[in-house]
C-alpha cells in the first residue's frame, strides 16, 4: 500500500514537472530554480 502511494506521488510529480516546462531550456531553468532554493536553504 505504501509503495503504491509513493509510486503514485512520484508519477504525479513527474507529470507536473514535465508539463510545466515545454522545452529543454525551460527544464534547465526549473532545475536551476530548485538548485538555487537548495543553496539558499543551505546558507541559512
Amino acid at each position: 500500500m505504501k509503495k503504491t502511494l509513493m509510486m503514485l506521488v512520484a508519477t504525479l510529480f513527474g507529470i507536473a514537472v514535465l508539463s510545466g516546462c515545454n522545452t529543454v531550456e525551460g527544464f534547465g531553468k526549473d532545475v536551476q530554480k530548485v538548485g538555487d532554493g537548495i543553496e539558499d536553504s543551505a546558507d541559512r
